[in-house]
């Protein structure tokens, strides 16, 4: 008969952390969230971390470009999705690497001839009020002008003057050329009190914009990931099908990272894409896999030379994996096997693989459970779907504001590479659904608001930083009754008794 594991599987939420002695110098501020992204040797500094424990899923509705230098600003990484052609894939890891912190690729662009009703319709649409004019009305002509809102007044025009009429022109510009620092850059800005500088190249074409606002918003984002080149670290998927094609092309984009996205990594054809990664780029491309969800699938990857690997089937929120296979396991259960692995492994070879926890988040306090379980860092989608930064819509469902997500297993996606198991090139049923998920408004709210009850809760435990929370964390099982216990019970709350009576 088949093996049966002795003990259930259990989720995050029949868990509980119990406090530890805090010091008097253990306080949020003093918490760091660095991990390690990828695997190093004992004694040595991994060639990736990261400044907050978070990466977005591999999928269509959570990880683009835009979600990318988002998340890199926090300190996190973005693992733009695969199930796109290999041309589409690269060109949103060029855009987000070529996103440099404070210099802005401009997206609001217009000629000389464009109309003031076209100026009006183009701010509307972007929210941008400063538009470069060019020659050919992209984003790297050549510079002839500015538009801002000083430039016009609405009430005294018809709408069809031509931009050229009130643009501010070129010879009226101040800008500085390509090469200059972003230190330069926001000098210039403040002595000549100026909202906006163009970067342009010697033939006068426009490389970026640098804008006053931004140099808050720098400020405000002391953790942000930045590459040996001031670059936002960016991550790519990979599929087990195409890799010798795509690999190479993500790599020429800039990729810093790729990760295999499998819905099942105990196989034979990730150790191929291993393997011919390794054979061919050796150790200087970073390669994360999985998922698998017990010790004897960790042992295989790590043999196998994935950097990194994720833990996790079917705890998705959108993933139906387990009830049309009835495959997966537990998250809790299955990361708390798989991270003591890990530690065998390490102690074995001197070699530290990162592990990351991809699925079954469904409440803040999680993310805490998560790392003292062992993880070194999450892998969220349902979680980033939900802000302004994610690629899905936002429609108002009942008068409610909510977010498209959809599973890479769903018929919207038809991501079929990810359940790829050497059959047909195709969805043979769906494991993912289509749905909404409640907006919840800009990544950077959420994502502070989020880890300050991490580091709270770690100084609860008192631990200053993840291997600390590891090392020292105490957990419980709770009971049905103390779950319910946990929240609010035994009173009328008085939001609710408030909107009964209006």
């Amino acid at each position: 008969m088949a093996y049966i594991f002795p003990e259930p599987s259990r989720t995050f939420s029949e868990y509980l952390l119990v406090p530890g002695y805090s010091s008097a110098e253990c306080i949020p501020d003093r918490v760091s969230l660095k991990t390690p992204l990828v695997k190093f040797k004992k004694g040595e500094e991994p060639a990736i971390s990261m400044n907050i424990p978070l990466v977005s899923a591999i999928m269509q509705a959570v990880s683009d470009d835009n979600l990318a230098v988002s998340l890199a600003k926090e300190g996190g990484v973005s693992f733009i999705y695969g199930s796109q052609s290999i041309e589409s894939q690269a060109a949103m890891v060029a855009r987000a690497k070529s996103y440099k912190a404070g210099f802005v690729a401009s997206d609001s662009n217009i000629t000389p001839e464009t109309t003031l009703n076209e100026v009006l319709a183009l701010k509307e649409e972007t929210g941008h009020s400063t538009m470069p004019v060019t020659e050919d009305g992209t984003g790297n002509g050549k510079l002839v002008g500015i538009v801002t809102s000083r430039d016009y007044r609405v009430s005294r025009m018809t709408g069809e003057e031509k931009v050229a009429s009130f643009m501010t022109p070129i010879e009226k510009l101040i800008t500085a050329p390509a090469g200059t620092t972003l230190k330069e850059a926001n000098d210039i800005i403040w002595d000549h009190k100026l909202n906006a500088l163009p970067i342009v190249d010697d033939e006068g074409r426009l490389v970026h914009m640098v804008f006053r606002k931004d140099y808050d918003s720098h400020k405000n984002n002391p953790l942000e990931l930045l590459d040996s080149h001031k670059k936002y670290v960016v991550g790519a998927g990979i599929n087990t099908r195409d890799y010798e094609e795509r690999v190479p092309a993500l790599l020429k984009a800039g990729a810093d990272v790729l990760c295999i996205d499998s819905s099942e990594g105990f196989s034979e054809w990730q150790k191929r894409t291993l393997a011919w990664v390794r054979e061919n780029y050796g150790d200087t491309v970073k390669v994360g896999a999985g998922n698998v969800v017990d010790g004897e699938g960790f042992r295989f990857l790590a043999e196998c030379g994935a950097d990194f690997i994720k833990v996790g089937i079917g705890g998705g929120s959108i993933c139906i994996t387990r009830e049309q296979k009835g495959i997966g396991r537990g998250q809790a259960t299955a990361l708390i096997d798989v991270c003591k692995e890990r530690d065998k492994y390490y102690e074995e070879t001197g070699i530290y693989i990162p592990v990351c926890s991809d699925g079954g988040i469904v409440h803040d306090y999680h993310f805490t459970l998560a790392l003292a379980m062992g993880a070194d860092f999450l892998m969220l989608g349902r979680y980033f779907a939900r802000f302004d930064e994610a690629p899905g819509r936002r429609v108002s469902v009942g008068g409610t504001y909510m977010k498209e997500y959809w599973g890479e297993g769903s018929s919207r996606a038809r991501n079929w590479q990810r359940y790829d198991m050497g059959g047909a090139k195709k969805l043979s049923f769906e494991e993912g659904v289509d749905s909404y998920v409640p907006y919840a408004g800009s990544l950077k709210d959420n994502v502070g608001l989020t880890l300050s009850k991490v580091r709270s809760t770690m100084c609860n435990c008192g631990a200053l930083t993840i291997p600390e929370l590891q090392k020292n964390a105490k957990l419980t099982l709770v009971s049905a009754t103390s779950i319910v216990e946990g929240g609010a019970h035994d009173v009328v709350l008085k939001e609710n008794t408030l909107s009964s009576n209006n």
